[in-house]
């Protein structure tokens, strides 16, 4: 059971709910249309360690899905980059101190790992998701 839970929230110092499995899954935003949908829409931000795509959602929730770029070598170090900015989506997006399940509106997000991703402080993975919310929330 505790093996299914996720990352756990504590190993950042941070008092989130882990999210089961079968909740992540719901979140997730993997249809291939979808993406390119997205991607050819307006790039909302541009950090040092990602590059974030959204429009309003068709869903009755929001959706994020996480690619990597290709500058990104080895499956291993894409992997760990997606991960770490999945991780990062929980904390700020669906986090309890979120304030995007209260505005109503739902979006597809994607979000682009950049290389810096993989070798990152977590917490400017967690600043360039914040600032992408912050953008994602004021745009017209």
């Amino acid at each position: 059971e505790s093996a299914r839970k996720g990352w756990q929230a504590t190993e950042y110092g941070l008092d989130a709910r882990p999210i089961t499995l079968s909740e992540k899954k719901h979140f997730r935003l993997t249809d291939n249309r979808v993406f390119q949908r997205l991607l050819s829409a307006r790039r909302l931000y541009s950090g040092s360690s990602l590059i974030g795509f959204a429009t309003p959602g068709r869903a009755n929730r929001t959706r994020v899905g996480v690619s990597t770029s290709r500058q990104i070598r080895g499956a291993v170090a894409r992997n760990r980059a997606r991960r770490r900015i999945r991780e990062a989506v929980r904390l700020r997006l669906f986090g309890q101190d979120s304030n995007w399940d209260r505005e109503g509106i739902t979006f597809d997000v994607v979000l682009i790992a950049r290389p810096p991703a993989v070798t990152a402080a977590f917490n400017q993975i967690e600043a360039d998701v914040s600032e992408f919310s912050r953008r994602l929330v004021q745009s017209p």
